[in-house]
C-alpha cells in the first residue's frame, strides 16, 4: 500500500471513529427523551460524510484486496464499555473500520446503514419512539368493564344482627389460644432470662390482659417515658396504671415479653448462615395467626390498594430499611393490600430483603402477586398501585387472573416529552388491553390502566389567575385519575388511623416493635369492623378514641365498658313530607299525628304533651 492510500485510510478510520463516537453521543442525549428527529438529522450527516470518504478509498484499492462482510453484525456496545476497546469474538469497528490480516490484507468490515437509537421499553412490542400519542380530542374504545365476583360477601364475616363489644371484636385478632400462647412462651423466657437474678414469677392471661390495656392506654395518653404513668407528683398524678397493675410487673412483663418459644429460637439460631435459618422465627406464631385472622374476619370490596408501610425503628437489624420520601425513613417495610373504602388492612407480609430466587421478577411484581390472591379474593377486582408497582408485564398477568389495575407511571419509562402544555392537556396511547393517558396539572400525571377509557368527558375545577384575580376554571381531566385518587389511599387510610393512638414505644429487642404494631393492626381493624356492622344496622358507631377507651376498661375489667348503641335506631320523619296534611292515627293514643317512626313504621305522637314516640320505644313494644 503507498503512502498515498495509506494516508486516505487514515482518513477514512479517522472520520470512521468520529462518526461512531458522534452516534454514543446523540444515543446518550436520547435517553434524556430529547427531539429524536433532530439526532436521527445529525446522525445521517456525519454518516453521509464517512461513506463519502470510504467509497473514495475503496475506489483507490484493487478489488482483490478488499472483502466485505456483507451481514449485520446485531451486538452492540455497552454503554460503560470503553468506546475504544476492541471484543473478544469480534473486532469493533468503534476503534478502527480496517483491521490488518495475519496477511496484511486490510478487511472491511460494516454494521449495517446505522446503529440504532431508539431504546425499547419493557414489556411493549414497539420502541419509544414508534409510541404515537393521540389527543384528548380523539375517541377512545371503553374497554370491558370487570364484573365482580368476590369468592365472599364484602364487608365484616360475623353475625350483623348480633352486639359485640370492642373486646369481642378484639378477640378475632388476638383470641384467647394465642394469648396463651404467648404468655406460655413469656413464662418460660422470663425464667431463662432470669436465672441467678430476682426470680420470675409466671404470668397468667388475666396479667396478659392487663398489660395489653396499658399498651393501649400509653397510646391514648402519651408521657415522656413509661415511668411517668406511675409518678406520684402533682403534675404526673395518674390513678388509672396504678389501679391495673404496679410499675414493677409492668416493666418486667415489658422486658420479657416473648411470642415464640425460646427453644424453638436456639434451634434456628444455630441455621445461622444457612438457606435454613427463618430471620422471623421470633414473631412467627403471632405472625401468622393475624394475617389469618385479618382475612377471616373481613372480605374487601371491589376497590382494593396496595402499598408500602414502615414501621419505625433505629434497632441495628437485617430487616431495617431505608426509605428517603416517607415520613418513617428508617424502619421495617410492610407490603399492605388494604380495602379503598373503609381502609381494613386485609393482608400484608414483612419485607425481608432482596430474592435470590430465578422465579424472582422484582420486589414490586412478586409483592403484588403475593398479597393477590384470586382464590380467596374471587375476579372482578380493582387494583390501585403507584408507580412503584406499575408495569405492563404485571398488569397485563393481573388481567389473566380477572383482576384489573389502574396506576401511576415513572416519566421515564414511556417516553414522556417534557413539552410543555396548556392546563388540562390530555394525551394517551393504547398497546393491546392497556392505556397510558397523560394530563398536564401543576406537574405532569402519567397513569396506566386496564379498565379506564382515555376521557369521559369529566372535569375538575382549578383555581387560575386571570387579570391579577385567582378564579375557578373547569378543566378535563381522565376519568382514571379520578378514580385513582378517590380508591388509592386504603393503605394511608390505615396508617392514619394507626399514627393517632399508635401503642409503640421504644424497645430494646427487635420483635417487640412487630408486637406492638401488631396490636396496632388489632385494634385498627377490629374498630373498623364496628364501624361497618353500625353502618349495616343504621346506628352511629363509636369514635376511635371512644373505641379504644372502652377496649381498655373491658382488658382490664376495672369497670363497665363504653356502651354500644343499641340495635336498631328509631328515627322520626313526617308521614308526607308534610305537618298539615297526611296525619294518621297514633299507635299509642289514637290521636291524629304527623310524625312516623322509619324503623318500626308506625305512627307515633311527638309533641310536648304527648310523647308517645319516646313511651312507645322504651316499653319495648316495638318488638
Amino acid at each position: 500500500m503507498d503512502s498515498h492510500t495509506k494516508r486516505l485510510t487514515d482518513t477514512a478510520e479517522h472520520n470512521a471513529e468520529h462518526f461512531l463516537y458522534s452516534i454514543d453521543e446523540e444515543q446518550d442525549e436520547s435517553d434524556e427523551f430529547s427531539d429524536l428527529d433532530s439526532v436521527a438529522s445529525s446522525v445521517e450527516s456525519t454518516e453521509a460524510a464517512f461513506i463519502d470518504d470510504l467509497d473514495f478509498v475503496l475506489d483507490q484499492l484493487s478489488d482483490d484486496d478488499i472483502s466485505f462482510d456483507e451481514e449485520c453484525n446485531p451486538e452492540t456496545t455497552p454503554r460503560k464499555r470503553q468506546r475504544t476497546g476492541l471484543s473478544s469474538t469480534s473486532p469493533s469497528p468503534a476503534k478502527s473500520v480496517f483491521s490488518q490480516s495475519p496477511s496484511s490484507v486490510p478487511v472491511v468490515q460494516w454494521r449495517g446503514k446505522r446503529r440504532s437509537v431508539c431504546r425499547s421499553i419493557p414489556g411493549f412490542s414497539f420502541t419509544i419512539s414508534e409510541v404515537k400519542w393521540q389527543s384528548g380530542d380523539k375517541p377512545d374504545i371503553e374497554p370491558p368493564q370487570p364484573v365482580f365476583r368476590p369468592a365472599g360477601t364484602p364487608g365484616p364475616q360475623v353475625v350483623t344482627t348480633a352486639s359485640f363489644s370492642p373486646l369481642q371484636f378484639f378477640e378475632l385478632f388476638f383470641s384467647t389460644s394465642v394469648m396463651q400462647t404467648i404468655v406460655n412462651n413469656t413464662n418460660a423466657y422470663g425464667a431463662k432470662c432470669r436465672n441467678g437474678k430476682k426470680p420470675w414469677h409466671d404470668i397468667t392471661i388475666k396479667d396478659f390482659r392487663s398489660y395489653l390495656a396499658l399498651v393501649i392506654y400509653m397510646g391514648l395518653l402519651k408521657c415522656p417515658s413509661l415511668r411517668d404513668y406511675w409518678r406520684t407528683s402533682n403534675i404526673y398524678s395518674l390513678p388509672y396504671p396504678a389501679r391495673i397493675m404496679s410499675s414493677r410487673k409492668f416493666h418486667m412483663i415489658s422486658q420479657s415479653i416473648h411470642i415464640s418459644d425460646p427453644k424453638e429460637d436456639e434451634e434456628n439460631d444455630k441455621k445461622k448462615g444457612t438457606s435454613e435459618y427463618d430471620r422471623l422465627c421470633r414473631i412467627k406464631p403471632l405472625y401468622q395467626h393475624i394475617r389469618k385472622a385479618c382475612k377471616d374476619s373481613f372480605h374487601p370490596f371491589q376497590n382494593i390498594s396496595i402499598d408500602e408501610r414502615m414501621v419505625a425503628t433505629k434497632a441495628r437489624n437485617g430487616l431495617k430499611q431505608y426509605m428517603k420520601n416517607n415520613p418513617t425513613r428508617w424502619g421495617y417495610k410492610l407490603f399492605v393490600l388494604a380495602d379503598s373504602l373503609c381502609g381494613y388492612t386485609w393482608d400484608f407480609f414483612i419485607y425481608e430483603g432482596k430474592s435470590n430466587s430465578e422465579q424472582s421478577k422484582g420486589i414490586s411484581y412478586d409483592s403484588v402477586m403475593t398479597l393477590v390472591n384470586e382464590k380467596l379474593l374471587g375476579t372482578g377486582y380493582k387494583l390501585f398501585v403507584d408507580n412503584f408497582y406499575t408495569s405492563p408485564t404485571l398488569f397485563r398477568d393481573l388481567l389473566s387472573k380477572k383482576i384489573w389495575a389502574c396506576g401511576t407511571v415513572r416519566a421515564n419509562r414511556i417516553g414522556h416529552s417534557k413539552k410543555p402544555a396548556p392546563h388540562g392537556n390530555i394525551r394517551w396511547f393504547r398497546d393491546d388491553n392497556l392505556l397510558f393517558v397523560e394530563w398536564k396539572d401543576k406537574k405532569d400525571v402519567l397513569i396506566c390502566s386496564t379498565f379506564h377509557k382515555a376521557y369521559n368527558g369529566d372535569t375538575v375545577k382549578r383555581k387560575v389567575k386571570e387579570n391579577g384575580t385567582c378564579i375557578m376554571k373547569d378543566f378535563p381531566v381522565p376519568a382514571a385519575v379520578l378514580d385513582y385518587n378517590k380508591h388509592m389511599g386504603g393503605v394511608d387510610l390505615s396508617d392514619a388511623l394507626i399514627g393517632y393512638y399508635t401503642v409503640l414505644h421504644k424497645t430494646m429487642k427487635w420483635y417487640r416493635s412487630f408486637f406492638y404494631h401488631f396490636v396496632d393492626i388489632a385494634v385498627v381493624n377490629a374498630f373498623i369492623l364496628h364501624q361497618q356492622t353500625s353502618k349495616e344496622k343504621n346506628q352511629k358507631p363509636l369514635t376511635q378514641k371512644a373505641f379504644r377507651e372502652a377496649l381498655v376498661l373491658e382488658l382490664a375489667g376495672t369497670g363497665p365498658a363504653c356502651p354500644v348503641p343499641s340495635e336498631v335506631s328509631h328515627l322520626p320523619t313526617f308521614i308526607s313530607g308534610d305537618s298539615t296534611t297526611g296525619r294518621k292515627r297514633c299507635k299509642v293514643c289514637h290521636l291524629k299525628t304527623p310524625v312516623m317512626c322509619v324503623t318500626c313504621g308506625v305512627a307515633l305522637c311527638l309533641v310536648p304533651k304527648r310523647e308517645c314516640f319516646t313511651d312507645w320505644h322504651e316499653s319495648g313494644s316495638f318488638e
